[in-house]
């Protein structure tokens, strides 16, 4: 999606990111703890996009809610430029919240039905004492609207007022306002018209450009990842099973479970279409995971040793991939003693 100079720093990285959560099994039958992220690492740099992809369960919400600091990971580091999230006092955890901001996927739910856009737009620089006075918060919220494609006359109406379009793009303007380095969009066009999706694309192209934000763009939409992605992570039973480049990600995937669902993905062009591979059997609970693999239970190229050991993320290629068949070296029995 961009073409900004790579060499500089991360501006959001994760190391071993894990989230637990006890859940009760049940009277008399004590707690359990589902792992719902299981230890996960990436690095995104500013005007970068960073795709994350995964059917349902796989902890792509809960990876957004850590890194929007609504919760506070397990274990692992989350930095935010150079930051750790996970060790930070109150102070610097406050500071950091408005480095890092969300747009949801429904626009009108995540938007006051009583609260006029002005009110929405205006809101976060007067939470976090920002504009000289009122005139000058206003001014700021007005100039957004322009910058997101709205006009100045919706700066006094209400959300019911506007279409979905619209409405989700007063979310992005509203996300934008305190200028954050990091911006994670959690399936921001699914709830949208087709014709509307591709505006809004255009215009977080735009936005990313202009402002040299780095997204993290949370879909299922394999389509829309392969239009906005730079960097694509798969993710399965919070974990990630594939990470790379996206186009070495969609041109030659390696593990099994990318290949499941890039067959799925519809699509117009002859060249793109793949052999349609089926997954058998049910996603595994995060409370009771399999040993070795998580993906074993379903995957059509499990073998011994992924009912033994489970795989670590390996260079293949271009791409990293956590798989024993794809890595048979590494499944040796001498690699894995060493």
């Amino acid at each position: 999606m961009s073409t900004t100079n790579q060499t500089n720093a991360p501006v959001l990285e994760a190391r071993d990111l894990r989230r637990d959560y006890p859940v009760s099994r049940g009277w008399m039958k004590g707690t359990a703890t589902v792992q719902a992220l299981a230890g996960v690492s990436f690095s995104v740099r500013a005007g970068r996009t960073l795709a994350v992809v995964g059917e349902s369960g796989c902890g792509k919400s809960t990876l957004a809610r850590l890194l929007t600091m609504i919760e506070l990971p397990t274990s692992g580091q989350l930095m935010i430029d150079g930051k750790d999230v996970a060790h930070a006092d109150a102070a610097l955890r406050h500071a950091l919240r408005r480095q890092i901001q969300i747009v949801f996927q429904n626009p009108y739910g995540s938007l006051n039905p009583r609260q006029t856009v002005g009110d929405a737009l205006t809101e976060p620089l007067l939470v976090n004492g920002l504009g000289a006075d009122s005139a000058d918060r206003e001014a700021q919220a007005r100039a957004m609207l322009r910058q997101v494609g709205l006009r100045e006359e919706h700066f006094d109406r209400y959300p019911h007022m506007f279409s979905g379009g619209q409405r989700q793009r007063v979310a992005i303007a509203r996300a934008l306002m305190l200028k954050p380095r990091v911006l994670v969009l959690d399936e921001p066009v699914s709830a949208l018209d087709v014709s509307i999706r591709a505006q809004v694309l255009n215009l977080l192209d735009d936005l990313q450009q202009a402002l040299d934000v780095a997204y993290v763009f949370i879909s299922h939409d394999l389509g829309v990842v392969r239009h906005v992605a730079d960097d694509v992570m798969v993710m399965y039973l919070g974990r990630c099973v594939e990470q790379g480049p996206r186009d070495a990600v969609f041109e030659h995937p390696q593990h099994p479970y990318t290949k499941a669902l890039l067959s799925a993905t519809p699509t117009v062009d002859p060249a793109m279409r793949r052999d349609r591979v089926i997954l058998k059997g049910e996603l595994p609970s995060p409370i009771d995971r399999p040993t070795g693999c998580p993906f074993r239970t379903r995957c059509p190229l499990a073998f011994d040793r992924c009912a033994q050991v489970e795989p670590a993320l390996e260079l293949t290629g271009q791409q990293h991939v956590a798989c024993w068949a794809v890595n048979p070296v590494a499944a040796s029995p001498a690699a894995v003693a060493a």
